[in-house]
């Protein structure tokens, strides 16, 4: 069965990735005819190059091969970086997407897009029409980068900026631990 082949697979190849010093996204196993497809997505904190891409999949198939017992046949491996349409559903995701637009869609209210600024464990920081906020990961159903044309507007990373740096206005983990 492909996805308990998957979880079986997945710490071995998530050691391979990780060694080459990026995150294993995900990982999926389908039957593709004889063969299995074995796809394997990679992500790092500056993205991910085609060099990077080549050596990647050099390392997982060497480990791939050295465990062929648990595929038992043929394998086709597919080593790739995530699209621009992946859901931001983890921390380090949000904080990959630093300074970039983001379209959220809440769980109460409207949905509404605003620039990504400091990732935190809980929550993120994004200025939405000139404020910048806290919006927690456990109220978002959804969030994906919208694709711009154009460099940022200065005055929007200036605000995120000096969000950081405390001159704004402190965050509630900021917060939480001056008391």
């Amino acid at each position: 069965m492909p996805n308990e082949l998957a979880s079986r697979l997945e710490p071995l190849v998530a050691e391979a990735v990780e060694a080459a010093g990026f995150d294993l996204d995900a990982l999926d196993v389908q039957q593709a005819g004889r063969r299995k497809l074995v796809k394997v997505v990679v992500d790092g904190d500056d993205g991910v190059g085609l060099d990077e891409v080549a050596e990647i999949s050099r390392a997982v198939s060497a480990v791939l091969d050295a465990n062929e017992h648990l595929i038992a046949g043929a394998y086709t491996l597919e080593v790739t970086s995530p699209g621009t349409d992946r859901p931001l559903t983890k921390q380090r995701h949000w904080r990959r997407a630093k300074y970039r637009q983001v379209r959220i869609t809440p769980t109460e209210g409207a949905e509404y897009v605003g620039r990504v600024g400091e990732a935190a464990e809980r929550s993120a920081r994004v200025l939405v029409a000139g404020t910048v906020r806290d919006v927690s990961y456990a109220d978002v159903v959804k969030a994906v980068i919208e694709i711009e044309f154009k460099q940022p507007p200065a005055e929007e990373l200036r605000l995120l900026e000096a969000d950081a740096s405390g001159t704004i206005g402190d965050s509630a983990e900021a917060k939480e631990e001056s008391r």
